[in-house]
């Protein structure tokens, strides 16, 4: 779960940069070797399979010169021998063929499970800082459409490049064993089809990695779209919101088509230098025909030969311009997985058994960007068991230092002790497992109301998670449901109201039993009345425990044991909301100023 920023941290729009080809082959190819003796089985099947239809032509002109020689009696159990040969060979290849496509189908997909999964778990190690600076609709759409693309290369691309190689060797090897003059042809239209290849995958490699970003760029918008559309039609920019969104789709639309125009011209360029080469096969076949250097039969598998060569080479031309594409989407994936994790735990100590929440600033200063500072010489004592509120204006620095406390962020200087421990001197998952929270923005999951509750308890039993309900006021509104604790939350809570989503992280996060409660803006969306009843329950429950709660409302803070009041980073005032109210400074001011 990643928490607002306070003091406004940085937001980036996550522009992919070229990498080098080379390398992102080399990283697809680690993927290649954890399947590799499957990898092999395709091997040989592939080769089985081309190698059995490149036999094909050479029996074609075996039959043609049979029946040149005129001889019906001699030459027909001959040319019937030859044609069953044939069948059988086909028949045979195409089956190979059948279990090599299977084969290949079954290994993209374990390579994309295993993929996904990495980046999956790449996602759950990256900082905070990450997800603040990348749209989510981007980092879906590399787990989603660019994973899909390497997979249908992987699945289909692949075996038909490494058969069109295949074949190309082949056929090559079959025309040099007929004519070698014949073969001297292709010492032109080669090096043409080789230096067009070449020229535009340069050309239309950029554009498949500009359209991978672009499509990021729209699902990254689609998805803010609709996580906002009733204050989208509060508003009424529906309009704009759909011109906005016909401006990004027709990025998209044209940086698809530029990829797709250029990437397609290979084919039918290939396909021009290919169609010229046969040309000239026939003209000096004739010629070689003439002057006896070459049968008829063998001037036919020649040119069947050439048709396989150069029709390899044409395929192999357009898979090219597709894998383009499939290099821009591993690039775009790579990048995820070679993001920093979080800084290496640096372990020195382990919190104690027995522990009592207490919490000290010492000198603490920190900038999201560096040279803007939002927490400047921070120094604060918070006595264990006691309710600290945090009061500012917005951007002031209050989430920022929940966030470095929990370690979302580290801080540039200074440390923060819990318990007379240095936070950077033991395990994050330790230090977190110290705190039950809950944010402004309620997270709920697919599952069950006691399921929503009990997250990260694993142990609760529904005893508990009732008594818990009960002391938050919710029981009996999920008694009122019709399966009760059971009853199944959908697509992050829309079938229940914004409050009732409040109260129910309210209640997990009681029912932690952690010695330290974080409260971030944990009711704005309860009515003063529920509110006031929450902060009686949580005082109750909260007994010998630390709680900081940021609150904007500041008639919901009067009973904190403690109120620190934050501007521009540093800590202005500190006392009760008596004490406060009686030096009629800052607080003051913004306590009656929501009253006037």
């Amino acid at each position: 779960m990643s928490m607002p920023r306070g003091g406004g941290g940085p937001i980036s729009d996550a522009i992919d940069k070229p990498q080098n080809t080379k390398a992102t082959l080399m990283k697809l190819m680690k993927y290649i070797k954890a399947q590799r003796w499957l990898f092999i089985l395709a091997i040989v099947l592939s080769v089985s399979a081309n190698a059995l239809q490149l036999i094909g032509p050479y029996l074609t002109g075996q039959v043609i010169d049979y029946i040149k020689l005129g001889d019906f009696a001699f030459t027909w159990p001959k040319i019937q021998q030859v044609i069953l040969l044939m069948i059988i060979f086909y028949a045979f290849s195409a089956a190979m063929m059948y279990a090599l496509q299977i084969l290949m189908i079954y290994i993209s997909q374990r390579i994309v499970v295993s993929m996904r999964k990495d980046l999956f778990e790449k996602f759950t190690s990256l900082p905070v800082s990450y997800f603040d600076r990348h749209q989510i609709g981007d980092m879906l759409s590399r787990m989603s459409y660019d994973i899909d693309t390497i997979n249908t290369s992987m699945s289909s691309d692949v075996v038909q490049l490494f058969g069109s190689i295949i074949t190309v060797i082949g056929a090559f090897g079959m025309m040099a064993f007929i004519s070698p003059l014949l073969l001297l042809i292709f010492v032109i239209t080669i090096p043409a089809s080789i230096y067009t290849t070449r020229y535009l995958a340069k050309k239309t490699r950029p554009l498949f990695r500009i359209r991978s970003r672009k499509l990021g760029d729209m699902n990254g918008f689609i998805e803010e779209t609709i996580s906002g559309q009733k204050t989208i039609k509060a508003y009424s920019q529906q309009d704009k919101m759909i011109e906005d969104f016909k401006a990004k789709n027709l990025d998209a639309s044209e940086a698809y088509y530029k990829a797709d125009y250029y990437g397609s011209m290979t084919g039918p360029a290939i396909s021009l230098i290919n169609n010229i080469s046969m040309a000239l096969i026939s003209l000096f076949g004739s010629l070689l025909y003439l002057f006896t250097y070459i049968t008829l039969g063998n001037i036919s598998s020649f040119l069947l030969y050439s048709r396989k060569f150069s029709g390899p080479i044409n395929e192999a031309a357009n898979i090219v311009a597709e894998l383009q594409s499939t290099l821009a989407a591993s690039e775009r994936v790579f990048r995820v997985l070679e993001s920093e994790n979080e800084t290496e735990d640096l372990v020195t100590q382990l919190y104690p058994k027995t522990d009592t929440g207490e919490v000290v600033f010492e000198h603490v200063n920190f900038s999201y960007i560096q040279g803007v500072p939002v927490i400047k010489d921070l120094n604060l004592h918070v006595k264990p068991g006691s309710i600290v509120a945090i009061v500012g204006q917005t951007g002031a620095g209050k989430t920022t230092m929940i966030n470095l406390l929990m370690r979302f962020y580290d801080v540039d200087s200074g440390r923060i002790l819990i318990d007379g421990i240095d936070i950077h001197t033991t395990k994050r998952k330790d230090l977190r497992e110290q705190f039950a929270m809950v944010l402004q923005d309620s997270w709920l999951f697919y599952g069950s109301i006691f399921e929503n509750i009990s997250y990260g308890h694993p142990d609760a039993t529904l005893e508990d998670v009732i008594r818990i309900a009960k002391e938050v006021n919710i029981h009996y509104f999920i008694e009122r449901l019709p399966l009760g604790y059971d009853t199944i939350i959908t697509d992050d809570g829309i079938n229940i109201s914004k409050g009732q989503k409040q109260l129910i992280t309210i209640a997990r996060a009681m029912l932690q039993d952690r010695k330290m409660i974080i409260l971030d803006e944990a009711t704005s969306n309860v009515d003063t009345r529920t509110e006031m009843k929450i902060q009686k329950a949580m005082r109750k429950l909260m007994e010998n425990k630390t709680c900081f709660i940021i609150a904007h409302r500041l008639s919901t803070i009067k009973n904190a044991d403690v109120i620190l009041v934050v501007n521009d980073g540093n800590i202005v005032e500190k006392g009760t909301h008596d004490s406060l109210m009686e030096e009629k400074g800052y607080y003051y001011q913004m306590f009656m100023s929501q009253f006037e």
